[in-house]
């Protein structure tokens, strides 16, 4: 376990000064975010990553290197599944594209928190008790399994018992108040629907949390490689999404890769104690491997449209999911 005060520091006054530098300079000012300004953010933080993960094999060994990249692998997979749901909810709510960024930084900050939390908890259940390694590896067997054979579903957050519950406790106004999330009206304390947004998002981070932290618990016991490679994988979200969100149907076999390197990691898992242990290096190659064949098997033998609509109508209509340009007041 890495325990050096002064990493752990350094690392987090890094984080919020890269997150002022965002919202404070470049994105000041409500703007919508173009494909352009998203890949060369995404560079940015690839480049970040890999920079970090020099200076880890550097300074904390090779083996340590190994374990952070293949741990950023994994959680930068794995939050391909985000991007899956947030071009959902956002298209569910018809979320203005000029306020998109707004949710994700804010969501992505409370869920910097929210993971931290949850992998020193790891941390501490798999000092003290070892026997949940294979609770942990089971988990992620189920999880990938039921994530291949699980047929693609549509949100509804009208139903979910976290909106239900929230609208009993404070107000939602029928439609947005600009980029605001509470507002007071009447004399009324209100929510906007932007913030029942914002709510899902942490919700959902820590859904999808429960199966990448386990995942990366396989690859490596060291807090602080399992919370230094989820917060890069998580910085870059957000400009992942507005890279990826409209060509998302483009990787409709991306799910089922995703669903196989969580059973193979949970496997992996499973036999770290055994003379069938996998080795790091190898399960980064097999992990790469997943991904790139699903990624392949995506662009030879595309989705075909559901009967009654062309492409040119799939494509638009994409756009429009991703710009927010759907039916408005969905669900409030």
């Amino acid at each position: 376990m890495t325990d050096n005060l002064w990493l752990w520091g350094g690392f987090n006054l890094f984080v919020l000064a890269m997150l002022a530098l965002d919202l404070g300079l470049f994105h000041r000012k409500a703007h919508v975010v173009s494909f352009k300004e998203s890949m060369a953010w995404t560079l940015v933080w690839v480049t970040l990553a890999l920079l970090f993960n020099l200076g880890v094999a550097h300074f904390l060994g090779k083996q340590k290197g190994i374990e952070f990249f293949t741990g950023y692998v994994i959680e930068k997979s794995l939050s391909v599944d985000n991007v899956f749901v947030f071009v959902l909810l956002f298209n569910y709510f018809s979320v203005p594209l000029i306020h998109q960024h707004k949710v994700l930084f804010w969501g992505i900050l409370g869920a910097l928190a929210m993971r931290a939390g949850m992998i020193f908890l790891g941390a501490a259940l798999l000092s003290k008790f070892e026997w949940i390694i294979y609770v942990f590896g089971g988990f992620l067997v189920l999880t990938g399994l039921k994530m291949l054979l699980k047929k693609e579903e549509s949100i509804q957050p009208d139903r979910n018992p976290l909106v239900r519950l929230f609208k009993r406790f404070l107000p939602v106004t029928p439609d947005y108040r600009g980029d605001r999330f509470l507002v007071k009206e009447n004399g009324v304390r209100m929510a906007t629907p932007l913030f029942l947004v914002l709510m899902l998002v942490e919700f959902s981070d820590v859904i999808f949390a429960v199966d990448s932290i386990p995942a990366i618990f396989a690859v490596t016991r060291d807090p602080f490689i399992v919370y230094t490679s989820n917060v890069f994988a998580i910085l870059g979200l957000r400009s992942l999404y507005f890279a990826l969100a409209g060509v998302m149907d483009k990787f409709h076999y991306l799910k089922a890769g995703l669903g196989t390197v969580l059973m193979f990691v949970g496997v992996k898992m499973t036999l770290g104690h055994t003379a069938w242990k996998i080795d790091t290096p190898i399960s980064l190659g097999v992990i790469l491997l997943i991904l790139a064949v699903s990624i392949l098997a995506s662009l030879l033998w595309p989705k075909v449209p559901a009967s009654g609509s062309s492409p040119e109508k799939t494509e638009r209509a994409q756009r429009n999911r991703v710009s927010g340009n759907g039916p408005s007041g969905a669900c409030v």
